[in-house]
């Protein structure tokens, strides 16, 4: 099995700050995003955030698309029926695809699930719903986008935290400047937002760095996430379970949970 190690977990000290105490002023628009830099590298600079880290921030702007994605979420509107026919096709189909990725790795993820107790359909149905098995991780600069989440009023005191990750990250090398990902700052493969990918970042390929935009690294992030949750090995993962409420951590829309759930299914089936 390989000797996976959580390289980035000492620096998840940045996304403990206490954002109750930020002096940073929120705002709704591109306005004040400037002004908000400004006051927010003071707050960054507190938080540990070196060179690096505060020229990411000098230099990112204001995303519009990001506050467009923002307002405009619907998914968790949908029945599931339209959930999965938007997003997956048909459960059928999706859990087929599934099926060949895993036969082509089965080495590997029999190796996740010996070490964190989670199965290859969870992480594959997971992977498929994010990005589409990677084939679509996002086009927007991550820094760009967590930063104007931080910035945007709607939900400041939750994308901070993450926003000072962000920069700890590029202060560390670990995430480039310039780097795309999805319209609110998710991370590669399965969607890592930036402070989870500091808290539960995994090196699957022993290089000494987690790269989520490598498979190997972003599944076995995936599997040491759900694991420390609560998942539960060996136990069943459908609506009603134990394991189903750990997926509420992955993401809140019981759609979303329950497309996981029955697509999972399919694939260990």
């Amino acid at each position: 099995m390989p000797d996976f190690k959580s390289v980035l977990g000492a620096m998840a000290v940045v996304v403990s700050t206490t954002v109750s105490g930020y002096a940073a002023q929120c705002g709704n628009n591109a306005g004040g995003f400037a002004a908000w830099k400004t006051q927010f590298a003071k707050e960054a600079q507190q938080a540990g955030i070196r060179t690096a880290g505060l020229k990411a921030l000098a230099n990112a702007s204001y995303s519009k698309s990001t506050i467009a994605a923002d307002r405009n979420q619907k998914g968790v509107k949908y029945t599931l029926d339209r959930f999965v026919k938007i997003r997956l096709g048909s459960v059928d189909g999706f859990a087929a695809q599934a099926r060949k990725r895993k036969a082509r790795h089965p080495g590997f993820y029999q190796s996740l699930e010996s070490r964190y107790g989670v199965p290859a359909g969870i992480l594959l149905a997971i992977h498929g719903m994010e990005t589409g098995f990677g084939r679509n991780m996002g086009n927007t600069p991550v820094i760009d986008s967590i930063l104007t989440v931080a910035y945007d009023c709607r939900r400041s005191s939750f994308f901070v935290p993450h926003a000072l990750a962000a920069l700890s990250m590029v202060d560390r090398g670990v995430l480039a400047p310039g780097q795309r990902g999805a319209a609110h700052g998710e991370l590669g493969h399965t969607q890592f937002l930036p402070g989870n990918a500091l808290r539960y970042g995994v090196d699957a390929t022993g290089d000494g760095r987690v790269d989520f935009y490598n498979q190997a690294d972003a599944l076995a992030s995936t599997a040491n996430f759900l694991r420390a949750k609560g998942w539960q090995p060996g136990q069943p993962y459908q609506q009603g379970t134990a394991n189903f409420r750990i997926l509420n951590d992955w993401n809140a829309a019981t759609v979303y949970q329950q497309a996981i759930a029955l697509s999972a299914a399919k694939i260990d089936g």
